[in-house]
């Protein structure tokens, strides 16, 4: 019985390369630590503020401080720079930085599509007819190297633009992204609600590409798109299963609150900061992407392939290197999270 357990545990993608995951269990290890994550207002990562402001981590034996950064390219340059432990940010990372040698993995999901984007100015670019126009011109991302970026990238290059045809300008995620595109600073946008919703609402943009529902992500990227995650080096799982198990668990918690709750709820619950001074504006943007956020955790079986073969259309690095998907996540923790809270 137990060769056949672990021969079936052997067996399983996410278990090949680390099969103690399937064991975690236990008290934290490390029971302080760090998340960074880049544009915390925005419903990418809602289920991380959930779980903040609900105590869900704190239930769980954390004690987590939150840094937020510009964009998720910056988070994750703490993670490598050693001031974070964990990133809330895009699964597509987990698959770069498996190309240059350095291993992390993705262990609950948030975000069953990206949310992002990609929208031009009607003030700057008033005669807009396909993306070929967009080439010279400055695109406003949370910031380079980030989930919106790589979207735009994705985009143009579908289009036969490469990414090196346009001006990638940081602009965050909040009310700076908002005041580029009315001020004139760049021809285009790709962001997530409440800012696009917002700047919709104003006349300010005209949508070129949208991935904030099923459907339209996977017309966008013709396949189911993983989007935020937490994601931390693998030798940080390997090191810290009781501690990784208890940040799934407050995920999945939070997700599964998600799933249920109001839209009273909801504005009771984040900060009013992330309003942006329209609650009304705020829920209607948050019924718009409602279906966007994953209802268990779990990686969906064709997304790292959808992702993987995104990246591969425009990053270099990526073409022709063998990526081995099956080490970029895990879903033993989130399974255990799931049946935790089913």
């Amino acid at each position: 019985m137990r060769r056949t357990v672990l021969k079936t545990l052997l067996a399983a993608p996410a278990a090949v390369a680390l099969p103690r995951l399937a064991f975690a269990q236990g008290k934290p290890e490390k029971s302080k630590l760090t998340i960074a994550v880049g544009g915390k207002n925005l419903f990418y990562y809602l289920p991380l503020t959930i779980a903040e402001q609900l105590g869900y981590f704190k239930d769980e034996g954390l004690q987590v401080e939150i840094p937020d950064f510009a964009g998720g390219a910056k988070a994750l340059q703490a993670l490598v720079g050693g001031s974070a432990d964990v990133v809330s940010g895009a699964y597509e990372h987990t698959i770069n930085m498996q190309a240059k040698n350095q291993p992390i993995m993705s262990f609950v999901l948030q975000g069953r599509a990206p949310q992002i984007v990609l929208a031009v100015s009607t003030r700057n670019m008033p005669g807009y007819k396909s993306i070929a126009d967009l080439k010279g011109k400055k695109i406003g991302v949370t910031a380079p190297g980030s989930s919106t970026a790589m979207m735009a990238s994705y985009v143009l290059a579908k289009a036969g633009l490469k990414a090196s045809d346009v001006s990638f300008i940081g602009v965050g995620a909040s009310s700076g992204a908002i005041s580029a595109v009315k001020s004139g600073q760049v021809d285009a946008i790709a962001n997530l609600d409440p800012v696009i919703t917002m700047l919709q609402r104003d006349n300010l943009i005209k949508v070129v590409a949208d991935t904030r529902t099923l459907k339209d992500t996977q017309s966008v990227y013709g396949g189911p798109m993983p989007a935020a995650c937490l994601y931390t080096p693998v030798k940080f799982v390997q090191d810290n299963p009781g501690t990784t198990q208890a940040l799934a668990n407050a995920m999945v918690r939070a997700l599964r609150w998600l799933q249920k709750a109001g839209p009273s709820d909801i504005v009771k619950t984040v900060p009013d900061s992330y309003l942006l001074g329209d609650r009304a504006l705020y829920l209607a943007a948050w019924e718009r992407v409602r279906e966007a956020i994953s209802p268990d955790g779990l990686m969906p079986e064709a997304g790292p392939a959808t992702a993987l073969r995104m990246l591969q259309t425009f990053e270099d690095s990526l073409k022709g290197k063998p990526i081995d998907l099956g080490k970029t996540y895990t879903n033993n923790f989130a399974r255990k999270a799931a049946a935790k809270y089913a």
